[in-house]
């Protein structure tokens, strides 16, 4: 039999149990909704049974950005800015389930291939073509691991579509965000996705000053919740975290921006233990579409 370290039997059972890593009930995965001044579709509202013609995009919201704090407050904003941009989307609501990602990460293939049959046959009878996601590993899943299951969709990245809205003209950031800020690359969206630009561009587009850490780009390092990570205690060496908080830290800058939202919960709690040793005042973790969307209210 695998032997899966004892911390990681929660994890597995709150994903095949309940659909999602924390063993939060699936009927709260549309608690953001209801905290947003604006409509959002949801999935099946109507009695439809597959998406609707007029809509540009199904967006996956993702379990963190569906039930962690940091991660809501960035799918409330990009859904804000989808709203002001006039995109058109859809949510499925609690008709969405985990990819899986966290148990193929920790080596539980069983579970990953159980969520993603079902979601691949889910998302193939509603006709699910274009996907927005604001999580890199379910960008990730989606993208490239759907289709050795039948799933074959065209997905992007919150970071990719609001990029193209802002060049497009649609997103005019009016106000100057007139502070350092750094980006920090999620692994599962730089390295594993070649996505590093668009990101970048936003960071400008707010008129912000970016300044770069050592190790970005292709050379970036992780945050320390990669491969299941997230869900496990750190015990050996320096933590992963806060050997790349001190990293950010370093460059100066006042907001360190990221683009996932295991990067968020990871560099938060490393500014935060800095903080709490008087070192880096002041520095705020954010999601690179909270930037855009303080940039582009006037």
């Amino acid at each position: 039999a695998t032997e899966f370290p004892s911390e990681l039997n929660g994890l597995f059972k709150n994903i095949e149990s309940k659909g999602n890593p924390w063993g939060m009930n699936a009927g709260d995965r549309n608690n953001w909704i209801s905290e947003v001044d604006f409509e959002v579709r949801v999935f099946g509202a109507n009695g439809e049974d597959t998406i609707p013609e007029d809509v540009d995009y199904l967006f996956w919201v993702g379990c963190a950005g569906a039930f962690e704090d940091r991660a809501k407050r960035t799918t409330k904003a990009v859904a804000e800015l989808f709203n002001i941009a006039g995109v058109n989307f859809m949510v499925l609501g609690d008709g969405e389930t985990c990819t899986g990602d966290p148990a193929r990460r920790a080596g539980n293939e069983f579970l990953f291939q159980m969520q993603g049959m079902q979601n691949v046959q889910m998302l193939n009878e509603i006709k699910a073509t274009k996907i927005v996601v604001t999580c890199p590993h379910c960008l990730n899943t989606l993208n490239r691991e759907y289709p050795q299951l039948g799933g074959n969709y065209e997905v992007v990245h919150h970071t990719q579509l609001l990029n193209d809205l802002v060049k497009a003209g649609l997103l005019t950031p009016v106000k100057s965000v007139s502070e350092k800020v750094t980006y920090h690359d999620p692994c599962y969206l730089g390295r594993h996705n070649n996505v590093y630009v668009p990101p970048r561009d936003l960071i400008e587009a707010t008129g912000a000053d970016k300044v770069e850490m050592e190790r970005h780009g292709e050379k970036s390092f992780c945050c320390g919740a990669g491969g299941a990570r997230m869900w496990m205690e750190e015990k050996l060496g320096t933590q992963v975290n806060k050997n790349r908080g001190d990293e950010a830290i370093a460059t100066g800058a006042s907001k360190i921006a990221v683009a996932c939202p295991f990067c968020s919960v990871m560099l938060n709690d490393a500014v935060t233990s800095r903080q709490q040793e008087g070192i880096g005042e002041g520095i705020e973790v954010v999601d690179v579409a909270t930037l855009l969307l303080a940039a582009s209210k006037s």
